[in-house]
């Protein structure tokens, strides 16, 4: 399992220590990833995804998941997440119809 946000694309970044005597050695920054289970309304059924604290916040700041998912961008999904974003637009689409 890699150490990127499944909705985000937030992933490790890499950096250096910097000592007080100026010595660099490499050092990782890795981001703050949490399990979660989040409810998609469209589909009626809960979701499992390793996401950051911030991607969280974001979803809940963005209405739920569901709105998440249909303004987030493709290319930083996961493909759990790109087949979810599909599956969603799909129920809402049927139902708007």
């Amino acid at each position: 399992m890699s150490r990127a946000c499944e909705l985000t694309g937030k992933a490790v970044l890499t950096g250096n220590n910097v000592s007080h005597a100026n010595n660099k050695t490499r050092r990782r920054f890795l981001p703050n990833l949490v399990n979660v289970t989040l409810m998609s309304d469209a589909l009626g059924q809960s979701v499992r995804l390793r996401i950051s604290a911030n991607a969280l916040r974001t979803v809940e700041h963005r209405g739920g998941l569901d709105a998440f998912l249909a303004k987030a961008d493709e290319n930083e999904l996961s493909q759990r997440a790109r087949l979810l974003k599909r599956q969603v637009a799909k129920k809402v689409a049927e139902a708007a119809a």
